[in-house]
């Protein structure tokens, strides 16, 4: 397929440039960016006022496939991501079965090749059966190209077994992506330890619970020599920590998730589990260092934790509901609004922590745009104003504490290596 897009702002985080330009595709790659491209195209889109961005990648995403696909499938999730401008997801392993295993690595892998354009990587677990006991089949799942290990949902709790993980992932060319949570400080919390869950008369998770795990991956990977990264990162701590350990060398990178940059703790309405989510939201304390921090760039990434749960799961209690939001086709315009818009990123700055920024941690050669390159595009109109409404996510599930929130910049389109994988029908 032979694709033009003109009149677009296109936005390059690898020599930090921008300018309004044609951008041709040809057979999956970027054939050219020029001023004006004169070409004969089988489709052609208009992108004037909006920016051509490199597609996002989201380093973490719950699939629920295999086993739980009641809540998501590889097909629905896939169909969110791209809704959301995202070319690249990357699943976690707490499936049923887990992927502990070459075997489940592969299933992800073939049938996302049938059933999405997005690009699905699968994550594999670190412990067997996600049980924290025994390291699950690394290099086998490595073999079958698994490129990150996680135990994400928890920690491994077990500092010897984790180390021994690290550096079986070192060896292996492969990324830790860190779930950052003491399950011996929880004691059944379920929201942030503060006044507003005092108020709601909820059991509280305290700062420490994050920060305590973060110090420990930190040191383990300045021992193993692992490239670390530090998932949904919550706390003002956790910011000071990664900027700490960036300084003494370590490989670390670390994400923050649209919802702990653009809620509080406190805009909890009362006992919704539409906001109940792990890491908590936390207080505006928390909230104005994790902007800081993605704004000073100590903060790599910003990916979205998208957990989605089915409606009769999330209309419980808090108390005894399941953690996670939904958060694929939320995160673009949710990241302009509380942090573009305001002036404390750049549009540059957010392509490089949603899609520049990913692609150099996973090793891939994507997050670009530029002659050459596999054309993984993203048309995102700043312009565009629009409020939440659930009942259009393709996603499967509709759990979002951002119902009715107005918000600004949509994806207009997205393109996966030169196909397009969403456009927007009635702009």
């Amino acid at each position: 397929m032979t694709l033009l897009i003109q009149n677009g702002r296109i936005i390059n985080p690898n020599d930090r440039s921008e300018r309004r330009a044609d951008l041709l595709v040809r057979d999956g790659v970027i054939a050219e960016i020029a001023e004006s491209v004169c070409a004969e195209a089988d489709r052609v889109i208009d992108a004037a006022g909006a920016y051509c961005m490199p597609g996002f990648i989201d380093m973490h995403v719950h699939l629920r496939d295999p086993g739980l696909t009641y809540k998501e499938d590889i097909a629905t999730g896939g169909a969110a991501a791209v809704h959301g401008g995202f070319t690249t997801i990357v699943a976690m392993p707490n499936t049923k079965p887990v992927a502990d295993c070459p075997e489940v690595i592969r299933y992800v892998q073939e049938k996302a090749a049938q059933v999405t354009k997005a690009h699905v990587l699968q994550v594999g677990s670190v412990t067997r059966g996600m049980e924290g006991r025994e390291l699950s089949d690394i290099r086998g799942m490595a073999a079958a190209g698994c490129i990150c290990l996680s135990e994400d949902g928890k920690s491994v709790m077990n500092a010897d077994l984790y180390r021994d993980a690290m550096r079986i992932a070192a060896e292996e060319h492969m990324t830790v992506l860190a779930h950052c949570e003491d399950i011996n400080l929880v004691h059944g919390g379920v929201l942030n330890a503060d006044v507003r869950a005092e108020e709601l008369g909820m059991p509280g998770i305290t700062n420490a619970v994050e920060d305590v795990i973060v110090a420990r991956d930190i040191l383990l990977a300045k021992e193993t020599g692992c490239r670390l990264h530090l998932c949904h990162c919550s706390t003002a701590d956790s910011v000071k920590m990664v900027q700490m350990a960036k300084a003494d060398g370590v490989s670390v990178t670390a994400e923050v998730c649209p919802h702990h940059f653009s809620m509080s703790s406190e805009e909890i309405p009362g006992d919704d589990a539409n906001y109940k989510m792990n890491p908590p939201l936390r207080t505006a304390a928390d909230v104005e260092a994790l902007k800081k921090g993605l704004s000073q760039d100590v903060m790599d990434v910003i990916a979205t934790d998208h957990a989605p749960h089915g409606a009769e799961e999330k209309a419980q209690s808090i108390l005894k509901a399941p953690f996670g939001i939904v958060g694929l086709e939320t995160a673009a315009a949710l990241t302009y609004t509380h942090l573009v818009k305001p002036g404390l990123l750049t549009v540059m700055q957010m392509a490089e922590k949603m899609s520049y920024q990913p692609a150099k941690i996973l090793g891939l050669n994507k997050g670009v745009v530029e002659e050459g390159a596999p054309a993984d595009l993203v048309i995102f109109d700043p312009d565009r104003e629009w409020v939440i409404d659930p009942e259009e996510f393709f996603s499967k599930g509709k759990n979002t504490p951002f119902a009715g929130k107005t918000v600004y910049g949509k994806v207009t389109a997205t393109i996966v290596d030169g196909e397009i994988a969403f456009e927007e029908q009635n702009g």
